[in-house]
């Protein structure tokens, strides 16, 4: 009988979604993976198998006729296996079908002491564990979400015609003004900044490398890693993570909240219909209201609010009972996630674009406002989780943009950046996601950790 070799996504798909004339191709199989759990009764066996295709486990079964019974019986769990074997159709039980196995090969053993056992490890366990932490279930399910969301990133803006641009990982300047970065150095111990003829940085940001592109091809984006040398070891924080940030032409704030809102909702309807069952986990083990919060986001039209607006509203908050933790509410302060929670879950009970901050809050290439104390920027607020995303209209008055970075020192160096001011410059706006954030928001995980492979975070690197 001719053996097709198959995995366990082309099987599922088969079974589920073929036709008759599909299913009744599948006689025997191969398959090659890894062991998840063996359970031997004495007269059968069941093996859950699982070879990285697909987020269910395919159920091997054997007896003691089985050809292969010594090796079947001592299989251990996370060994890695070929097995030759016969579709058994199986509508009446929990899988829709299972495989009778008549050859089995190791082609890796497991030793005793395999940290991945059958039972509940903590996250804090796992990660110190990386990299054996894609193997246990929770993780299958993170990473490949983690890849369709990438993907569906890239659907979103290539299929509006968005250019992709690689902006540099090692720049000069800091992006935000903030000044939290990583020094790039050689080993030269008489100038370790010798190699670029002066100091440079890894990037916090691809906007500003960004921005000269979108004054070329209008609408274009980055998507890549950033870096930030802040000591806060919080369960949102990363001292490297993944960045979207669109930049867009003849483009003012209005139509940037609009391309954002479109944004959010497509990559949160592209994951949950590409991943059911991974959603379906997360909504069962992670956060039993996941899946309706989301939907929630996807069905609501998200409102808009002027910060102000939001500061007297928090401020009556405070007056009429309701205890922050931070009770010191005034204007010109940036809002901590409790109070974006209270204005996007309390007030508007729905996703809330905070609009207008005070200038001296927010970035210096925000366009001013005509009342001299506010930018255009936006803030995104979504419940249980506060800021998701955040944007502005850019500032493309020369002078303006010029007097503000003069004002915070940083003119010297990003002379080119005023440039894209001088020669054609029109009104663009941009937004930037956090990849990692948006990853924790779509999947219900509470931990920045829990979603990046490898995370590098300040007092902690292993791998």
């Amino acid at each position: 009988m001719e053996t097709l070799k198959t995995t366990n996504f082309e099987l599922y798909d088969i079974v589920v979604a073929g036709d008759e004339e599909e299913k009744a191709s599948l006689k025997n199989v191969e398959l090659e993976g890894w062991v998840r759990t063996n359970r031997d009764n004495g007269s059968i066996g069941f093996v859950e198998f699982n070879d990285g295709t697909y987020f269910k486990n395919v159920q091997l079964v054997y007896n003691k006729e089985s050809k292969d019974y010594e090796v079947l019986s001592k299989l251990k769990t996370g060994s890695a296996i070929r097995v030759v074997g016969e579709v058994k159709f199986t509508p009446e039980n929990k899988q829709p079908f299972e495989i009778l196995v008549n050859e089995c090969e190791l082609e890796g053993d497991c030793e005793d002491d395999y940290p991945l056992q059958k039972k509940r490890h903590t996250f804090e366990f796992l990660r110190d564990i990386a990299h054996l932490r894609p193997r246990g279930n929770t993780f299958q399910a993170v990473f490949r979400v983690r890849s369709v969301l990438s993907f569906a990133i890239h659907e979103f803006f290539q299929s509006r015609g968005f250019l992709y641009v690689h902006t540099p990982e090692i720049t000069t300047n800091d992006g935000e003004g903030a000044g939290n970065v990583f020094d790039v150095t050689t080993h030269d111990t008489k100038d370790p900044f010798s190699f670029y003829g002066r100091k440079v940085n890894l990037t916090v940001t691809g906007q500003l490398h960004v921005e000269p592109f979108a004054l070329a091809f209008r609408d274009v984006y980055t998507f890549g890693p950033v870096f930030r040398a802040e000591h806060s070891n919080t369960v949102r924080h990363a001292s490297e993570f993944w960045m979207v940030e669109p930049e867009m032409a003849f483009c003012d704030l209005n139509d940037n909240m609009r391309v954002i809102e479109d944004c959010v909702k497509y990559c949160i309807q592209y994951v949950m219909e590409a991943c059911p069952d991974e959603m379906e986990f997360f909504n069962n083990f992670i956060d039993k209201t996941l899946i309706a919060r989301l939907n929630h986001v996807v069905n609501s039209e998200f409102k808009r609010m002027p910060y102000s607006e939001g500061i007297e509203i928090l401020k009556k908050a405070v007056k009429d009972g309701h205890k922050f933790e931070n009770n010191d509410i005034f204007w010109g302060m940036d809002l901590q996630s409790e109070h974006e929670r209270y204005l996007t879950e309390e007030v508007v009970k729905g996703p809330l674009f905070l609009i207008d901050y005070p200038k001296d809050i927010k970035a210096f290439y925000m366009r001013q406002n005509d009342d001299g104390k506010t930018v255009a920027a936006c803030d995104l607020l979504v419940p249980a989780v506060g800021e998701l995303v955040g944007g502005s209209q850019r500032e493309e008055r020369f002078d303006l943009l010029k007097a503000k970075m003069d004002e915070m020192g940083i003119t010297q160096g990003l002379e080119w950046y005023l440039d894209t001011r001088r020669y054609g410059g029109c009104r663009h706006s941009g937004f930037g996601i956090g990849f990692d954030r948006l990853l924790m928001y779509i999947t219900g995980m509470q931990n920045i950790r829990d979603v990046q492979p490898y995370p590098r975070t300040s007092n902690a690197i292993k791998y």
